[in-house]
């Protein structure tokens, strides 16, 4: 009987020959749990098994890793699970992902010894104050998103909700409005911002009083860890409205409310961003302030495939990231922004531009 070659010694051997790799699945996935991509790496830590090589070699595929793995934000599993295949097939490598609330993800590294090649988070700041310098000496911000309020046809209040009153419907008796968990995610400790923000004067005028803030967060739960398993929630019922992403929500099919710019966190200016930090939320991962949502990408330190790495934050800065980025609605940052200083790989750092700050946020 002839012996079955698994999917990484497909990609291996065909790397080798310098032909094309296999093309994987997608996949979707929920963040607070893991799902890989041609390989058995889980949650409890098996890592990759590829040799690395060094950035002058990182074309040849006998010389580079055979495999890597990503720890990233639930909200980018959209956007990275498209992106995989199509990188596999190029680069003949097998990428597995583990997807996590962006929290979490960087505790895989900082706290619980695992190893990754790459680490996309959803908070460029997770990076900046957690990553660096210990565990990396760079990173990018190289995508943006908004807040948006979703929902089901028969939700309470479906039938009347809008732009000018979401809250008045968020506030009533029996409604449920869940998001996801601060602790582990930034997804959810930006829907308590997004609330909190509702009830500050913003040139001159607020959405709603204190009442109806507390009346919302009374209504608020968090019936899951991360944001990407609330949209089943919402659609069995469990949930009324779910706080999370636009671009989850753009994607899924159901009806959503885009939030106002000053509470939807999502202008990358001086004015939104002095507003935006007037929004605390202490959890037991510590105290965060409110800011305008960047997307940060780096390869630690830690990598075993640092190539590999650097080959796939190249590919996401790039149009070929850009375009998957913007289809599962996403706003790549173009071009992306690397910080100055540290060993940002010269294949990442000739389609980026150096700063020591993007707009009102300091790297």
């Amino acid at each position: 009987m002839r012996e079955q070659r698994s999917r990484r010694q497909f990609l291996r051997v065909t790397g080798a020959l310098g032909i094309a790799g296999l093309a994987g699945c997608t996949g979707g996935q929920s963040s607070d749990e893991t799902t890989t991509e041609g390989g058995a790496t889980t949650d409890d830590g098996t890592t990759t098994d590829g040799e690395t090589a060094t950035e002058e070699a990182d074309d040849t595929p006998t010389a580079a890793a055979d495999s890597m793995t990503i720890f990233h934000a639930g909200s980018l599993a959209p956007p990275f699970g498209a992106a995989e295949p199509k990188f596999e097939e190029k680069y003949g490598v097998s990428v597995e992902r583990e997807a996590k609330g962006s929290v979490a993800s960087t505790k895989k590294i900082t706290t619980q010894g695992r190893k990754a090649d790459v680490l996309g988070v959803s908070d460029f700041r997770l990076i900046r104050d957690r990553v660096v310098p210990e565990y990396g000496s760079w990173y990018a911000i190289f995508a943006t998103n908004a807040m948006s309020l979703q929902y089901r046809e028969d939700s309470p209040g479906a039938d009347e909700i809008g732009p000018d009153n979401w809250w008045e419907v968020l506030s009533r008796d029996d409604v449920t409005v869940g998001h996801s968990d601060p602790a582990i995610d930034p997804g959810g400790y930006r829907a308590v911002m997004a609330m909190q923000l509702g009830k500050e004067q913003f040139e001159g005028e607020r959405l709603y009083d204190e009442s109806t803030f507390q009346k919302i967060r009374d209504n608020m739960t968090i019936p899951t860890g991360t944001e990407t398993k609330l949209e089943g929630q919402l659609k069995s019922g469990k949930l009324d409205y779910a706080l999370y992403y636009r671009s989850i929500a753009s994607q899924s099919g159901l009806p959503y409310v885009d939030l106002q710019p000053h509470v939807d966190l999502s202008k990358l200016t001086t004015k939104y961003a002095k507003h935006y930090a007037k929004a605390k939320v202490e959890t037991s991962a510590g105290t965060f302030t409110g800011a305008p949502i960047a997307y940060g990408v780096t390869v630690p330190s830690v990598a075993e495939a640092p190539v590999r790495g650097a080959q796939w934050v190249e590919y996401m800065t790039t149009d070929p990231g850009r375009q998957v980025l913007k289809d599962k609605g996403l706003i790549p940052k173009n071009p992306a922004v690397v910080t100055e200083g540290g060993d940002v790989p010269e294949r990442v750092a000739e389609h980026a531009e150096a700063k020591t700050s993007v707009g009102p946020l300091e790297l």
